[in-house]
């Protein structure tokens, strides 16, 4: 699925690649070096997804949704437990034995919360704004995954203002660590 289009789209077009990516890691051999590598590149995935979230959608959802301040901080829980689980896995190899169950509780959480986004937020955010405000509302979300983080900062503010000022900062130094350490390249 194509990235592009509508918040919904967008975001819907990243649950696959998540998706995607759970798969490509179940696929190798318990312990391969590669499933370090696959795990990287999906903890960059869900952090950037993650942040693009919590600067623009949620925001959204606060003032669009009736209820919406409940629904965005269930979300905003959800995303801090995943992000937990996140920094713990980038702390191991994929040869260390909690490293798997890690994957594995991981992809339980994020299918919960893709499942939760997907029949109760999305719909109701349909409802509540007009196809000229879900396209802006993509369009923001595509800019803040450019720019987000890469790694899992569980300290960092999940909320407005304060996200939308820290977030491209902690991007760039996660940009920078990515490059010098080849972590996210091409294996």
């Amino acid at each position: 699925m194509g990235h592009g289009g509508n918040v919904i789209a967008e975001l819907t077009a990243d649950h696959r690649e998540v998706e995607e990516m759970f798969a490509q890691i179940e696929a190798q051999p318990v312990g391969h070096p590669e499933r370090r590598h696959l795990a990287d590149l999906l903890t960059s995935e869900l952090v950037r997804h993650s942040v693009a979230e919590e600067m623009h959608l949620y925001p959204s959802v606060r003032s669009h949704v009736a209820g919406g301040d409940e629904l965005a901080d269930k979300e905003l829980a959800d995303h801090g437990r995943i992000e937990r689980m996140l920094k713990d896995l980038e702390e191991r190899d994929a040869e260390d034995p909690e490293f798997n169950d890690i994957v594995a509780k991981l992809k339980f959480e994020v299918a919960s919360h893709v499942r939760e986004e997907e029949a109760e937020l999305f719909p109701k955010l349909t409802a509540a704004c007009s196809p000229e405000e879900l396209e802006a509302l993509g369009r923001l979300v595509r800019r803040a995954k450019e720019t987000a983080p890469t790694r899992p900062h569980p300290s960092m503010p999940d909320t407005p203002p304060a996200n939308k000022l820290l977030a491209p900062g902690a991007g760039l130094v996660d940009r920078v660590r990515d490059l010098l350490s080849g972590r996210g390249s091409s294996s």
